[in-house]
C-alpha cells in the first residue's frame, strides 16, 4: 500500500503576504514582480483573507473610461486591500490528503488554498502546485512499471 500524498509535500512554503491595511498598489507591484496570482492577507499572524489578480482586475478602472492618469493611480494608492480581498477564504491543513485539496479546488473553482496549521499560515497550494504534483505522480508511476 502506498502512502497517500499530502498537501505539505506539494505546497509552496515560502509565501509572501500583505496586511489588510496595505494598499492595492503594493499588491499589484508584488504580483507583477513575483508572478504570483494569489497573496494571503495576514493580520496579527492570522490569515484574514486572500487577494487574487482577479480581485485587482475587478476594481481597476477600464482604460476606455474617462479616468485621468491621476485618478487611475489614486485608486491603487488609496484603496486598502481589506476593501477588495476575499475574507475568510477556504483553507486546508498541511497534513490533509492532496486529493482533498484537489477536490476543493475543483469543486469551488478556486486557484489556490492557503495552508494553515494551528491558526498560522504555513503555505499555499495552487493549481500550478497541483500540476507539479500530477507530473511527479505520473513520472513515478512510469518508473515503477
Amino acid at each position: 500500500m502506498r502512502d497517500e500524498p499530502l498537501v505539505s509535500t506539494f505546497m509552496t512554503a515560502k509565501v509572501q503576504t500583505l496586511s489588510p491595511d496595505d494598499r492595492l498598489l503594493e499588491a499589484a507591484l508584488l504580483m507583477r514582480s513575483s508572478h504570483f496570482r494569489h497573496i494571503p492577507i495576514v493580520e496579527d499572524g492570522q490569515l484574514v483573507g486572500i487577494l487574487t489578480d482577479r480581485d485587482i482586475q475587478r476594481c481597476t478602472p477600464s482604460l476606455l473610461a474617462r479616468v485621468s492618469p491621476e485618478e487611475y493611480n489614486a485608486i491603487f494608492e488609496e484603496t486598502e486591500i481589506s476593501r477588495v480581498m476575499t475574507r475568510e477564504p477556504l483553507k486546508i491543513s498541511p497534513g490533509a490528503p492532496l486529493v482533498e485539496a484537489v477536490a476543493l479546488l475543483r469543486e469551488k473553482k478556486l486557484g489556490c488554498l492557503p495552508v494553515v496549521e494551528n491558526g498560522k499560515l504555513v503555505g499555499i497550494i495552487t493549481k500550478a502546485d497541483m500540476l507539479s504534483a500530477l507530473l511527479r505522480i505520473l513520472e513515478t508511476a512510469q518508473v515503477t512499471r
